[in-house]
């Protein structure tokens, strides 16, 4: 009996990994490696946080947390660049064009460095009139610290968006585990260069933006070469495979991508500025912490819908319905499991925060809640949202998109400060304001399938 049961055992592991054609074999195979980086990754991001936080101080990692997401807002200013080549360049392999691959990386490659050359040069222009102490609401004493850190910084942010674009190519090439293997990397360097500097040093911003933002710009630089010279020898970037016409075909997808990008980017990202200048950047750290404890679950769900996104496209160039169907059937199966795992993450949030991070910060119950219901709702929109993003018809997609990003501060700063809710108050009109598209992209999406998306819908 118990041969028997192992013998079943490894059909089903073997069926698994090889059953269901090649698309879905190497979707299979991506996600399973994908689970395991990034998991790794998870660890490695959890032993930096107290590690962190101990050496810097409540007061000073929020500091850092606030920053850290004013900056992310430039990786959204290569105009939907890297989306365009995300989608572009999955079409070409669909059709097995390599000439075509190679001119769409070659200019993606000379847009992106032009585009972020200038963004350089208008920050060091500007730079220098910009108090970073009052942005980031720092107390008396660290104008000097945080305006090297910006500066420091934002050189670091800048490289990492043009050498990240190798880490694109991977997941448009649907080998989206290899792409997480550079981020673990990343993040494994990153994690050994703060150990080091707690060791060596005392709570210094500086120190710890050099050692985070400029570890994975060193992976990433090592990692374009090794696959240009290997694996995408074929499309390794020239100034004679640059063609404007093709970063005119680029931007015509781009520039939508690049409206939902800053729309997001306001909707997501601004949570830690509004409650630094509403409240403190102390009040930054509970948020953040239990943010990060319920974004394992969306960051376990994007590991599935990363490949998702360019295997939709193959799918959909090749009218491969019935894939569609199918993978979707599955992915809301996944989706009804996480409201599940939310329930119960949320019941031991409680345990895990004193595990996590000790008794040096209180999460309020309320805030863990709230953050239940959002990642709930944030995986069912990100679930029509990958299928919609691979078949690249986004026009309504763009619209829901502003129309949050315009209603979503001014809500968060009525329900935090005038109907007094807090910072909970933040996350709250960040869920109200998904409720818009989680209701019209299913909608879209299955038009879209049923070949109906007449007029707007197709768009």
């Amino acid at each position: 009996m118990t041969h028997m049961k192992r013998a079943g055992l490894q059909y089903f592991v073997k069926e698994f990994f090889t059953g269901g054609g090649e698309r879905s074999v190497k979707v299979k195979r991506h996600i399973i490696f994908s689970f395991l980086l990034k998991a790794a990754s998870i660890l490695i991001t959890f032993l930096l946080v107290p590690l962190t936080l101990h050496y810097l101080g409540t007061a000073r990692y929020g500091i850092w947390i606030t920053l850290s997401s004013i900056l992310g807002w430039i990786g959204f200013f290569d105009i939907g660049l890297g989306n365009g080549l995300r989608n572009r360049f999955a079409e070409a392999m669909a059709r097995s064009d390599h000439s075509l691959a190679k001119k769409y990386v070659s200019t993606t490659y000379g847009g992106m460095t032009a585009i972020f050359g200038a963004i350089m040069l208008i920050f060091f222009l500007v730079n220098p009139f910009l108090n970073w102490a009052k942005i980031l609401n720092t107390p008396p004493g660290m104008e000097q610290e945080v305006t090297v850190l910006a500066t420091v910084v934002v050189v670091f942010f800048i490289m990492r968006f043009v050498t990240g674009l190798i880490s694109v190519i991977l997941t448009a090439d649907q080998r989206p585990a290899l792409s997480g293997l550079l981020t673990f990397l990343g993040n494994l360097v990153a994690l050994a260069g703060v150990y080091l500097i707690t060791k060596i040093t005392e709570g210094s911003l500086v120190y710890i933006g050099i050692a985070l933002s400029a570890a994975p710009v060193i992976v990433y630089i090592v990692a374009s070469f090794w696959y240009f010279g290997h694996d995408y020898s074929f499309c390794k970037p020239s100034l004679k495979s640059f063609h404007r016409q093709y970063l005119r075909d680029l931007m015509s997808l781009g520039v939508q991508f690049f409206i939902i990008n800053i729309a997001v980017l306001v909707i997501f990202t601004t949570s830690n500025l509004i409650i630094t200048q509403l409240f403190s950047p102390a009040e930054v750290t509970p948020y953040n912490i239990a943010y990060r404890y319920f974004s394992m679950i969306t960051m376990g769900f994007e590991i599935i819908l990363v490949p998702l996104w360019t295997a939709f496209t193959d799918a959909y160039v090749k009218k491969d319905i019935s894939w569609i169907k199918n993978t979707i059937r599955y992915l809301l199966l996944i989706w009804g499991g996480i409201i599940v795992f939310s329930a119960v993450m949320l019941v031991f949030s409680g345990i895990f925060y004193r595990f996590w991070v000790g008794t040096a910060v209180t999460i309020p119950f309320s805030m863990s809640a709230l953050l239940a219901g959002y990642v709930i709702l944030a995986t069912w929109c990100n679930l029509w949202a990958y299928f919609i993003n691979g078949t690249g018809k986004i026009r309504i997609s763009l619209y829901i998109a502003v129309f949050q990003a315009v209603a979503n501060i001014p809500l968060a700063i009525f329900l935090a400060r005038n109907l007094h809710l807090g910072p909970q108050g933040v996350v709250l009109a960040t869920m109200i304001v998904m409720l818009v598209s989680a209701v019209l992209a299913p909608v879209q999406s299955l038009k879209i399938i049923a070949g109906k998306d007449r007029g707007l819908w197709g768009k």
